[in-house]
């Protein structure tokens, strides 16, 4: 890299420690930085320094300002079923369909044993603990991504809350509304013919 001056190699070495983000890529925000104004810069560094008030739910492992997040304190959640998500991030995506009204409980990643991922550093005992002190609870919705990864954890996790006599489900799987058949690959055209449903 050219030499810059040292609080631009500074953003950019900070900026290279997100996902996807590679030292071109950081560069140039170090630039768009540099293009903003300093009353825009700061109010950047004060919402990101503003970070340090999130906390996790203790109940589900949710990002919140509060030691128990909204969801877990809505009384009128149903309290049957649970729905198990990779990362906090998926709660919002599932909210946003307005379909679902249950609990959450948030995995805080997948199994993956190369990168360090395994059971014990998930909270897959914290699950385990939550359906055997809920009994009420009747259902878990695994709702994690169709990947290796994802579907390694799924059954996992289900053969897990099988042993507590839970039901454990997936989300459906197939083709979306829009897809081109032609296009399709075949394990989303083979979920979809088994997954197929009456008109």
């Amino acid at each position: 890299m050219r030499k810059f001056p040292a609080p631009i190699h500074n953003v950019v070495a900070a900026m290279t420690r997100f996902p996807g983000v590679g030292p071109k890529t950081a560069l140039r925000y170090a630039f768009a930085l540099l293009s903003m104004r300093q009353d825009e810069r700061e109010r950047m560094a004060r919402a990101i320094v503003d970070l340090s008030h999130v906390q996790t739910c203790k109940e589900c492992f949710a990002y919140t300002e509060e030691p128990i997040c909204s969801i877990c304190r809505d009384d009128k959640r149903a309290k049957n079923i649970l729905c198990v998500v990779s990362e906090s991030r998926d709660i919002s995506t599932i909210e946003a369909a307005n379909v679902y009204h249950g609990k959450y409980l948030v995995l805080g990643g997948v199994l993956n044993p190369i990168e360090g991922q395994t059971p014990d550093v998930l909270h897959v005992k914290e699950l385990i603990v939550r359906l055997s002190e809920h009994p009420e609870i009747k259902e878990v919705i695994l709702a994690f991504s169709p990947d290796v990864h994802g579907e390694t954890t799924m059954m996992y996790l289900a053969r897990k809350i099988k042993e507590l006599d839970r039901r454990a489900t997936r989300l459906a799987r197939g083709l979306p509304i829009g897809a081109d058949l032609e296009y399709t690959d075949e394990v989303t055209l083979g979920d979809a013919l088994i997954g197929r449903s009456e008109m």
